[in-house]
């Protein structure tokens, strides 16, 4: 056989002037393609990790002003309306440097927050970052507890509505769903605290109206208290996950049921189960994913409203209370966490999704 015969698909590659691309035996698999995909997927990856540092950078900036526009006086909120000389008032202003230029306290300010260093609360007269450490634990216990839940309860029930769409199910689910993501969270804490905490009519009031613990409790009964207090907040953040997960979810699954793929997975003889588990829900995931590494970075930020709304000892509870003196260093602090959150899950995200569709990221 001559050469000018040899199978196209065995003839090495050649590059623009005529020479091999790469040796003949040898392996284009550590170059080419697939070398040329990994340099790609890390430059993507590098510029969206560059992104989350520009936003980071741009939070922490706008943390420092946007509350600082409160029309309000932290120093006389502290002393709590009672009679206080201007020179102690003078004096606290001092203690908290807000007798300083705005250009020094800026970059005091952010000196100090690049070295992990929020400053000291104006309330509680502790580093804000203990406060922090203090309250995270709770926020975690109760938005990780929901998040859990209504993921998983919305990604099931959002691929059998979408499978049956039209059925009787699929309405009342779609429907029941859509009445819950249009009610405001705090509302729904509040009716069911009402119902089912406080009691009305036949209905006694079964659990309580807030907080993490009764108190006293140790072992196996302080695990019983602390679930029997998680009922009725993670029923009100499941009840709004759920609705929002489930309609993307069965959104997505629609869009997919008309591809080519599924009719050809079915001509080949699949069970339908086989086509919707297998086939239709790993490319109709894809939205979901996005959508639960967003509310991933809310685990940690919490609901502020419905924590406050249940009097949970949380960092939503936290930041009201911070929110209403004004307690600068707290809010700020706070907020350069919740930020924190947010854009790290997006972030991480963004870094995955190419993993899961090789179209993103080219």
């Amino acid at each position: 056989m001559t050469a000018d015969s040899t199978p196209a698909l065995v003839q090495p590659a050649e590059s623009p002037d005529g020479e091999p691309a790469f040796p003949a035996g040898a392996s284009p698999g550590a170059r080419g393609p697939r070398a040329r995909n990994t340099k790609a997927y890390l430059q993507y990856a590098a510029g969206k990790i560059a992104g989350a540092i520009v936003s980071l950078f741009a939070v922490l900036v706008t943390s420092f002003f946007l509350f600082r526009l409160i029309p309000s006086d932290p120093v006389k909120q502290m002393t709590g309306g009672k009679r206080v000389s201007e020179q102690q008032l003078e004096n606290l202003r001092h203690q908290f440097g807000l007798d300083q230029p705005m250009w020094k306290q800026f970059t005091s300010y952010i000196g100090d927050a690049l070295t992990g260093d929020f400053g000291t609360s104006y309330q509680f007269h502790t580093p804000v970052i203990d406060k922090i450490a203090d309250a995270l634990p709770a926020t975690l216990l109760l938005t990780g507890t929901a998040y859990v839940l209504y993921s998983a309860l919305g990604i099931w029930l959002g691929t059998r509505t979408a499978w049956r769409n039209g059925s009787r199910s699929d309405r009342f689910n779609t429907a029941f769903a859509l009445t819950l993501y249009s009610i405001p969270s705090f509302w729904l804490g509040l009716l069911l605290i009402i119902v089912f905490a406080v009691g009305i009519g036949p209905i006694p009031g079964m659990f309580p109206t807030g907080g993490l613990e009764s108190g006293g409790e140790t072992g196996f009964a302080y695990i019983i208290d602390v679930a029997h207090h998680l009922i009725l907040p993670v029923i009100t953040l499941v009840a709004v996950g759920y609705a929002q997960t489930l309609l993307v979810m069965r959104s997505s699954l629609l869009d997919e049921m008309g591809s080519d793929y599924l009719t050809t997975a079915r001509a080949k003889g699949l069970r339908d189960d086989v086509v919707r588990r297998k086939h239709a829900v790993p490319n109709a995931m894809l939205p979901t994913f996005t959508l639960m590494f967003v509310n991933l970075g809310h685990v940690v930020a919490g609901q502020i409203l419905v924590e406050t709304v249940f009097s949970w000892p949380g960092l939503g509870g936290l930041f009201y209370s911070a929110l209403s003196v004004p307690d600068l260093p707290l809010v700020q602090g706070l907020f350069f966490v919740f930020a924190t959150a947010v854009i790290l899950a997006n972030t991480l995200a963004d870094i995955l999704y190419p993993l899961l569709d090789p179209r993103v990221g080219r």
